[in-house]
């Protein structure tokens, strides 16, 4: 089933995300870790892209088994800035081959060791959702930035080439993480009034370690507000408080979120079952209103 048509149901809609290992080796790790999650009946399951070797073919095994074994829809990501424009080609078409039909589009990170951009790579986003869209009938999704992506100096850019990204054919949208609920509900304003229609999703990342945080910000560059930032320095030092005040934090952004009538939310559990479960039994009663 395509995830647009699910979003179309006038009803809360939680997803999750997992990542594939590095090595073939770990396959059977996350797929134990992904059944679990896959328990809680979520509206669909994303799958992270590495480039090139097993960890992208991973990706599409993971996927497949979400969807075939499990009965949960996947959402397969793929990125493109580290593959040639025939290798990307040949993942869709795979990803047609085992049945799936939702694939996050991503640039995803420039290449330190190549040169980019060169003529046999798609450079940005909105080329590989036009690739996608002439490829088969795939329901497309594409990430947005609430805080404005690392590489845009203004913000009014960002926006003119999320405009772009959707334009070109993209279904829905899923946000990078984000730990101050209205930094999201100034985005959305600012995307609608930009002409933005399409469904986004707000992403939620538990922080329930320090190192995961410094991760985060790495990646990121998203700012922890105050409050957050408190819980870090008095929890960061104890790994199961600093896990329990995690979830709760992120808990309590779902709830604000849902009390404000967003009504899709996607939770960066990435590999940790035990960390989606808990946020599920914090939200058992409020889900179902």
């Amino acid at each position: 089933m395509k995830i647009i048509d699910r979003l179309k149901e006038d009803r809360i809609h939680i997803s999750f995300e997992v990542f594939p290992p590095k090595t073939d080796a770990g396959v059977d790790n996350v797929m134990r870790a992904t059944d679990r999650i896959a328990e809680l009946r979520p509206d669909f399951i994303s799958v992270t892209y590495g480039a090139g070797g097993g960890t992208s073919r991973n990706t599409a095994k993971i996927a497949k088994h979400i969807k075939e074994d499990l009965g949960v829809e996947s959402l397969a990501h793929l990125t493109c800035a580290s593959s040639t424009k025939d290798e990307v080609r040949g993942v869709i078409s795979n990803l047609k081959e085992l049945g799936i039909e939702n694939i996050l589009a991503l640039r995803g990170d420039i290449p330190a060791d190549q040169p980019f951009p060169t003529e046999d790579r798609f450079h940005y986003a909105y080329e590989l959702v036009e690739e996608i869209r002439r490829s088969g009938d795939f329901c497309i999704g594409a990430a947005c930035y609430p805080e404005g992506h690392v590489e845009n100096e203004h913000k009014e850019d960002d926006i003119k080439f999320l405009k772009q990204k959707v334009d070109s054919g993209v279904d829905f949208l899923t946000t990078q993480m984000f730990f101050d609920n209205d930094i999201h509900y100034n985005f959305l304003y600012r995307i609608r009034e930009a002409g933005i229609t399409v469904p986004v999703l707000p992403g939620i990342m538990p922080i329930t370690s320090a190192k995961q945080m410094k991760r985060s910000l790495e990646l990121s560059g998203t700012v922890f507000p105050r409050r957050f930032q408190a819980i870090l320095d008095r929890f960061g030092d104890y790994p199961n408080a600093m896990e329990q005040a995690g979830i709760a934090y992120a808990t309590d952004q779902i709830i604000d979120l849902l009390a404000n009538g967003v009504k899709n939310i996607h939770i960066y559990s990435m590999n940790k079952p035990e960390t989606a479960e808990a946020i599920m039994r914090n939200l058992s009663e409020i889900i179902k209103c």
